[in-house]
């Protein structure tokens, strides 16, 4: 089955798995002990961290492992407002952060704080000069996507990163999507990222919290990770997750572009083949793997029902679940259409014929659920 669903998680990467199997073995121990096993453990982990911090352009003293990708934007958001208190209890958040990033800054709030949330252009961007209005003199913390995860806009980072500066305000970039996929620009003083995304194994996120940032953990102190992440380290996954950001990182030049193309493909024809269709997201400015579309009188979920049947797994970027009925935060900021969305999001190693196919079973999987909708004959 073609897995296009690469945004929520990609299949592990075999440098990643190679090394994985041999750290299995050769970092098991703990690597706060002092005897031979433990100091082989903490020098794999130390080297997986320095090779970490030179892919995202960081110092290994600033680079921090956790559980997840959502713990480390807990951390980072949490950890900077607490630092920070003193400066103010006022965040800024833009309306299509990951919901991590935005239960962070509900909590926040429940807590006493204040938060402002910047909206976004159609195409789903931030405009730095909203941005930069959203900002007080009690700005404790700023926090901007790299790009987005439901349609892959890419966010002017390096815009927003130099309004914070001048502000004195730290921003916090979200970073999973872009991770691995493309150059996560200057300027930023705490970023989160999950291995899982750029093909290492999950379970292993990662919290970077540049030097002279200030940062105060939430949680009961531990000796772990310099003070900042409570528990045993997963030495063998973090070995593979550096892996893995270097293959991506080395695969960049040639895999990038050639997903694109693909990409790109798709944009164009799925409007010709399918009528009553919608392409969301910057059609430039925009991650190299990633597009999304809404079918008008079709439910996504039933749509990605459909395409699973047929054998693509794909997802829906409108995220209605029984219990709520609300569609996706980020189609509602951009103020697109919000029910009927599919989200393709193209893996390392995705074949053209594989696209092809794809636009080959679509049209006939829209035809069936408009006919059993009864919008036409």
């Amino acid at each position: 089955m073609p897995f296009f669903d690469a945004a929520s998680t990609e299949p592990l990467h075999p440098a990643a798995r190679a090394e994985l199997l041999e750290a299995l073995d050769a970092g098991w121990a703990d690597p706060a002990r002092l005897y031979g096993p433990g100091r082989q453990s903490r020098m794999l982990l130390d080297r997986a961290r320095a090779r970490i911090a030179a892919v995202l352009g960081a110092r290994p003293d600033e680079v921090f492992f956790t559980s997840s990708g959502t713990q480390a934007v807990h951390l980072a958001m949490l950890g900077a407002l607490r630092a920070r208190r003193r400066a103010g209890r006022h965040l800024v958040v833009s309306a299509v952060e990951h919901s991590s990033v935005l239960h962070t800054a509900a909590t926040h709030e429940r807590d006493g704080g204040e938060v402002s949330t910047v909206g976004v252009d159609r195409t789903g961007r931030v405009d730095p000069a909203a941005f930069a209005a959203a900002l007080r003199p009690d700005t404790a913390l700023a926090c901007l996507q790299s790009a987005n995860h439901e349609v892959g806009t890419v966010q002017p980072v390096a815009e927003i990163a130099e309004i914070c500066r001048a502000a004195e305000v730290p921003l916090f970039v979200d970073a999973a999507q872009s991770a691995g996929r493309a150059d996560i620009p200057e300027g930023w003083s705490l970023l989160a990222a999950s291995a899982h995304k750029w093909g290492g194994p999950a379970g292993v996120g990662v919290l970077v919290i540049r030097k002279h940032t200030r940062w105060r953990s939430p949680l009961p102190e531990d000796e772990r990770e310099g003070r900042h992440v409570p528990g045993f380290e997963n030495v063998p996954a973090a070995v593979a997750a550096a892996a893995a950001l270097e293959a991506c990182r080395r695969e960049r030049a040639t895999d990038g572009p050639r997903l694109s193309a693909l990409i790109e493909r798709i944009r164009e024809r799925v409007p010709r083949l399918v009528p009553d269709v919608d392409i969301v997201g910057d059609p430039v400015r925009r991650l190299p793997h990633l597009v999304t579309f809404s079918c008008l009188y079709v439910e996504g979920e039933a749509l990605i029902t459909e395409l699973d049947r047929r054998g693509f797994a794909v997802s829906s970027g409108s995220s209605c679940t029984a219990d709520t009925l609300r569609p996706s935060h980020v189609l509602e900021a951009m103020g697109v259409i919000t029910h009927g969305n599919v989200r393709v999001s193209l893996p390392r190693g995705t074949k053209s014929t594989d696209v092809d196919e794809f636009l080959s079973v679509l049209p006939a999987a829209i035809i069936r659920l408009r006919r059993a909708a009864g919008v036409i004959s």
